[in-house]
């Protein structure tokens, strides 16, 4: 691997002070500035900035500002995607959410960390580890999904939970941290 980047996007140790990863996070800002200060007139001009921003989305993806990232090239979101305000998704790696998705407000998909060592972490080293989100997945509001952690489909993740390991398909999982509180059932489909 040739680039800090290189090192990044493969879920290597690299170090972000690099020229070119600067260059990738300021155009990030820019653009999530230009989303943030958009208002209700001008749904498309959004849509537009999100497919400049994000690797891949569905053609219906929607997301209410204030919305935060890094670098928006690791993010991909499937068909009828929906984020509430405040957002915060860190991508240093990718981030792959499928089709009907929905995020309450302040979900955090945090991808980043930092060495434990002090020694290695004080000379700048970073690392990111991917996250994952499955289809028909609902995402609480203020839910910390933290890295290297992946979601199945038809998955409901209950507010304020932090999700620090794997969650299969088929259930709903709540808490700190994050744990299976039970399978989804016929009884959900009942009013």
């Amino acid at each position: 691997m040739r680039t800090q980047k290189d090192r990044m996007v493969n879920q290597k140790l690299y170090i972000a002070d690099d020229t070119e990863l600067r260059q990738a996070r300021k155009r990030a800002k820019m653009l999530i500035r230009k989303f943030n200060e958009t208002d209700e007139e001008h749904e498309k001009d959004r849509l537009q900035l999100i497919k400049k921003l994000f690797q891949d989305t569905g053609e219906n993806c929607y997301i209410e500002p204030p919305f935060r990232a890094d670098y928006g090239f690791n993010i991909s979101v499937g068909e009828n995607f929906y984020a509430n305000y405040d957002c915060i998704f860190i991508d240093v790696a990718p981030i792959k959410i499928g089709n009907h998705v929905l995020f309450g407000p302040r979900v955090g998909l945090y991808t980043a960390g930092h060495p434990i060592d002090p020694v290695i972490r004080n000379q700048g080293f970073e690392y990111g580890k991917s996250i994952s989100i499955g289809d028909n997945v609902w995402i609480g509001g203020n839910v910390v999904i933290n890295p290297g952690v992946t979601i199945g489909s038809n998955v409901v993740i209950g507010s304020g939970s932090i999700v620090t390991h794997n969650i299969p398909s088929d259930v709903v999982a709540v808490g700190n941290p994050c744990h299976v509180l039970r399978k989804i059932n016929a009884d959900d489909q009942k009013d």
